[in-house]
């Protein structure tokens, strides 16, 4: 007795088998990194750029290390090396903590003061006609372009005690005696006329970008929350700025960093001899280094300004980070 064999079922198709974790991404992200090319690319103008900054940067570093005077330079000696003897100076002198207070301090409110009143410009634009807006764009772009020195010595000649028309307009006014009156002679008067200039150059370039980014946020948007019954000030709150908020932290980080390294300004409206109480790190590194001939001491406090600076910069490559995983 024989036994057939029956055909068995062709077995199931089995399903590909999944790719391991990361390969897609790993491709997704060769095929559009380009290899070598941005690097290639972008390669002459990193050489560049570490001629013209980084020799002088790491020279700063050596000298911050070293006593370098008129003595040294006079007679063509070596500066001594003495170590971290110039940072120690630095941080057991009150003067400096003095003139750090003083450069956040003067940051905080003219970087406020330049997002209020550039977001207020933003938004103006956004309704006025356009004709109007081209207007706006194109003074404030002249704005932008004039250079700093011309636009503090120009504030300077409108706040002169003897011939300024700022004076003179106010001495117009009933009961007011502003004859021949020094802005500078008060700190926080001075203060305050360094801060007007440095808003009036900042708020340009915030208006600008901010107008730029109103373009983005969505009229429906805008439309819902009015139909609700929001108000004007709700719909900036709740709608517009959470929208601006990448943008806003951009403008905000780029604004302290200019900010921060204040120096024309000061420099100039005090005529080059700025006293201790409008001192601010990029002026008193000058005026160690320049005035007081002391280049090792002034490059360790430029050191110092560029460290905490660093802290900023971080940050607005973190933001730029985050804003390109978005994108």
């Amino acid at each position: 007795m024989s036994v057939v064999d029956t055909p068995s079922a062709p077995p199931a198709p089995q399903p590909p088998a999944p790719a391991p974790a990361g390969r897609t991404g790993s491709k997704r992200r060769s095929a559009t990194s380009g290899g070598f090319a941005p690097l290639a690319l972008t390669l002459p103008a990193l050489l560049l750029l570490a001629g013209l900054l980084g020799y002088p940067l790491i020279r700063m570093i050596v000298l911050s290390f070293q006593s370098l005077g008129l003595r040294q330079l006079f007679a063509d000696l070596a500066p001594d090396n003495v170590g971290f003897a110039n940072y120690a100076k630095i941080f057991t002198n009150s003067t400096f903590y003095e003139v750090v207070a003083r450069t956040v301090a003067f940051t905080v409110v003219s970087v406020l003061l330049t997002l209020v009143l550039g977001l207020g410009v933003a938004l103006l634009m956004r309704r006025v006609a356009p004709s109007v807006r081209i207007a706006m764009i194109i003074a404030m772009m002249f704005v932008w372009a004039v250079p700093q020195l011309v636009a503090t010595q120009t504030f300077r000649w409108l706040v002169d005690s003897d011939f300024g028309v700022l004076n003179y307009l106010i001495d117009r006014l009933p009961g007011v005696d502003f004859a021949n009156h020094s802005w500078f002679a008060d700190p926080i008067q001075g203060w305050a006329v360094i801060t007007t200039i440095v808003v009036w150059a900042g708020i340009p370039f915030i208006a600008i970008t901010l107008n730029a980014g109103l373009t983005q946020v969505p009229k429906e948007l805008l439309e819902a929350a009015v139909v609700d019954g929001a108000s004007a000030w709700q719909v900036l709150r709740s709608v517009t700025l959470p929208i601006l908020k990448p943008l806003l932290v951009i403008v905000t980080t780029l604004s302290v960093i200019w900010n921060f390294g204040l120096f024309t300004q000061v420099y100039v409206v005090r005529n080059g001899r700025p006293e201790d109480e409008y001192q601010v790190l990029a002026t008193w590194a000058y005026s160690t280094a320049f005035k007081n001939n002391n280049y090792g001491l002034g490059s360790a406090i430029a050191v110092v300004t560029v460290l905490l600076l660093l802290g900023v910069m971080a940050f607005y490559m973190r933001q730029m980070f985050k804003i390109g995983d978005v994108d």
